[in-house]
């Protein structure tokens, strides 16, 4: 008789529950039970109450600060892993802390890299994330790593506009591929910003590489975090003669006062996804649920079919 592979079995994190319960409907399962002891001290304990012995499950939670996140990402893949699961993929929607993938200065760490290697200890046997902050991360894993694009959402959102005179645009530099991967499924121009910072989050000059008056341009970001780059941007392209500025942005970290700087910059929509969690404090915010992409992936995975389709960029 031959060997039935079972079903596979969903779990989620606690900040990415919401996410997870989409992403397992879309599925067509519920998510798996797990339950978390907490001491009062603050460390958790997380308990998968159903087995799993023999079975793939996918263990959904973006790992953006806190640590806390991250920290319970490892402890449910140590838990699957010793509770003898079969393969154990972490399904990491918004890959935290990938904005230190080298060395930029001396003795500082490289702390993509340094999670890429928790998260294998841990347990996971493969990776599936979305626009990660730099495609090189991949290189930091041993195991599979299944690397999607927030593209195939945002272009058909895009298309649906029907705008005219449509440029593409690149906050800075390093996006330039970005933007030019968009403009191509777009046929459209490319503009790129040149920054210099200050320091972290604070940019101390903004150049504009390019034409937009006249045109509707879309900005095209991995994420957004204080909003600084993206709405000086966006005021510096109105400036400069262009009809409307969008942006379009796969992680929503809206720290600090970045919704005041949204509110009040020339930025017509914002549009993300809900990579992380967010309660949409602005009109201007728009929001497209990646819960459907990651169900489908996860299914091609588990029946071993190809994700060719998913990669856009």
């Amino acid at each position: 008789m031959a060997y039935q592979v079972p079903e596979p079995k969903i779990f989620a994190c606690t900040q990415s529950s919401e996410l997870g319960k989409k992403i397992a409907d879309s599925y067509g399962m519920e998510l798996g039970n797990i339950h978390f002891s907490r001491f009062s001290d603050g460390e958790f304990q997380p308990s998968f109450e159903e087995s799993i012995r023999g079975t793939r499950i996918f263990v959904i939670g973006s790992t953006n600060p806190s640590s806390e996140n991250l920290m319970e990402m490892l402890l449910m893949l140590d838990a699957a892993k010793r509770a003898s699961a079969r393969h154990i993929t972490a399904v990491i929607p918004y890959y935290g802390w990938a904005r230190q993938d080298r060395k930029d200065k001396p003795r500082v760490p490289i702390a993509a890299k340094l999670i890429a290697k928790m998260l294998e200890a841990a347990g996971a046997t493969r990776i599936i994330t979305m626009d990660l902050h730099a495609d090189q991360i991949q290189r930091f894993f041993e195991k599979p790593v299944d690397h999607l694009y927030a593209s195939t959402l945002f272009l058909p959102y895009l298309k649906s506009l029907g705008l005219d005179d449509l440029t593409i645009a690149s906050p800075d530099m390093g996006g330039s591929k970005r933007a030019y991967a968009y403009s191509k499924a777009l046929g459209c121009d490319v503009v790129i910003c040149y920054k210099q910072r200050a320091k972290a989050n604070v940019i101390s000059h903004m150049e504009l590489i390019g034409d937009v008056e006249g045109k509707n341009v879309v900005l095209v970001d991995d994420l957004v975090d204080t909003a600084g780059t993206l709405t000086k941007a966006a005021d510096l392209m109105m400036e400069r003669g262009a009809k409307s500025v969008r942006a379009i942005t796969t992680h929503a970290l809206l720290s600090g006062n970045a919704y005041e700087k949204i509110e009040n910059s020339e930025l017509l929509e914002l549009i993300i996804t809900d990579s992380i969690p967010i309660k949409p404090k602005s009109d201007k915010i728009k929001v497209l649920s990646c819960a459907d992409l990651f169900a489908d992936v996860m299914h091609r995975v588990h029946n071993n079919t190809s994700i060719a389709s998913k990669f856009l960029m």
